[in-house]
C-alpha cells in the first residue's frame, strides 16, 4: 500500500465531506442561475452545516429515542466508507478487493435504509408517510442499479472498482456491446437522482406536501449528520459513475506524462473536474427541469422503462461477452 493511499484512506472521507459540500453549493448556485435568480452563495451549505451543529436537537416525545439518535450516524458512516470503495484518479481505493461493487450496492441502500428507519422511530405521521415512500422508491431503483453492476462484472469477470476504473470499458466491446453500455448509462443516469432523493424523485421529504417527510422531526446535530451524509453521497454516486463509465485520465485523453507528485495532483483534478461535469448534467439540470413526480409514477417509471432499459442493455452486453 503507497503512503498516498495511506493518506486517502484516512483523509478522503474528511475531504469528501467538503467536496460534498463544495458540490451542493456549486449545485443550487447553478440552479438559481438556470431558474433567473442570484441564488445562495456557493459556501452556504458550510454555514447551514455549522448553524445546525450548534442547535439543539430535539428528540420527540413520541420517538423511539436511541434509533432516532443512531440512524444519522448510520446514514453519515455508510456514506464516509463509500468513498473508500472509489479509486480517485490514479489512486487505487484503499478497500479494494473487500467486495467492491457488491459492499457499494449495499452502502447506497444503507443510507436510505438509515433514513427510512429514523423516519418510521420518530413518532411523527409525516415522518411515517415519508419512510414509507422512501421505501417503496428504494425497492424500485435499485433493480436497475444492481442490472448496472451485474453488466460491469459480465465484462470484466470482476467486481474491482480499480480493476474497472484501469481499463475504460468502452475500450472492451464492440459496436453491439457499445449500445447495451449506453442502454446502462442512462439506466444509471436516471437511477442517479432518485438514488440521492433529489427532483423529481425528492418525494420521501416533498417539503410542500408532508413538511420535510422523513426529515420533518429532526433538528440540530441529527439534522446536521443526515444533511451531511446526503453531500457525501451525492459526490460518492457521481464519482462511481465517473469511475465506472469515464475512468479516462488527464494523460490517456491529451497523451502527456508527469512525474510521480505532479501526476497525482493533475489526475485527481482531473478526475473532480470530470465529477464536477456530471454532477451538473445527472443532478442539477435534472432537479431543476423537472417538477416533483408523484410516488406511483416514480415507481412505475422504475419497474417498466427503466428496467426494461437496463435488462436490454445487460442483454446485449452478455451477447457482446459471449
Amino acid at each position: 500500500m503507497t503512503l498516498a493511499t495511506i493518506f486517502y484512506a484516512i483523509g478522503f472521507p474528511l475531504l469528501g465531506i467538503i467536496l460534498g459540500l463544495l458540490y451542493k453549493g456549486i449545485d443550487r448556485k447553478i440552479s438559481a442561475r438556470m431558474t433567473s435568480r442570484i441564488g445562495p452563495p456557493i459556501r452556504q451549505p458550510f454555514w447551514d452545516v455549522g448553524k445546525l451543529l450548534i442547535k439543539e436537537t430535539v428528540v420527540p416525545e413520541n420517538a423511539v429515542a436511541w434509533i432516532f439518535n443512531v440512524m444519522p450516524i448510520v446514514a453519515l458512516a455508510s456514506s464516509m466508507t463509500l468513498l473508500l470503495y472509489i479509486p480517485f484518479g490514479i489512486i487505487k481505493a484503499p478497500l479494494e478487493g473487500y467486495g467492491d461493487l457488491v459492499v457499494i450496492l449495499y452502502l447506497l441502500t444503507l443510507q436510505a435504509l438509515a433514513m427510512a428507519i429514523g423516519g418510521f422511530s420518530a413518532g411523527s405521521p409525516f415522518a411515517s408517510v415519508g419512510a414509507q415512500r422512501e421505501m417503496i422508491l428504494m425497492m424500485s431503483y435499485e433493480m436497475p442499479l444492481a442490472i448496472v453492476i451485474t453488466g460491469f462484472a459480465l465484462i470484466y469477470k470482476s467486481f474491482s472498482l480499480s480493476t474497472i476504473a484501469l481499463t475504460p470499458v468502452w475500450t472492451l466491446v464492440g459496436p453491439v456491446g457499445w449500445i447495451g453500455l449506453l442502454l446502462l448509462l442512462a439506466a444509471l443516469l436516471i437511477v442517479t437522482p432518485a438514488e440521492l432523493a433529489k427532483l423529481p424523485f425528492d418525494i420521501a421529504e416533498a417539503e410542500t406536501e408532508i413538511a420535510e417527510g422523513l426529515l420533518s422531526e429532526y433538528s440540530g446535530r441529527n439534522l446536521a449528520l443526515f444533511y451531511l451524509s446526503d453531500a457525501v453521497r451525492s459526490f460518492a454516486m457521481v464519482a462511481l459513475e465517473v469511475a465506472l463509465f469515464f475512468p479516462f485520465t488527464f494523460s490517456q485523453v491529451f497523451g502527456l506524462q508527469f512525474s510521480e507528485p505532479v501526476s497525482y495532483i493533475i489526475e485527481g483534478l482531473w478526475f473532480l473536474a470530470k465529477v464536477l461535469i456530471l454532477y451538473i448534467l445527472a443532478v442539477t439540470l435534472v432537479r431543476t427541469s423537472f417538477a416533483r413526480f408523484r410516488i406511483e409514477q416514480a415507481s412505475r417509471l422504475f419497474w417498466t422503462y427503466v428496467n426494461i432499459m437496463a435488462l436490454l442493455g445487460l442483454i446485449l452486453v452478455a451477447l457482446e461477452v459471449m
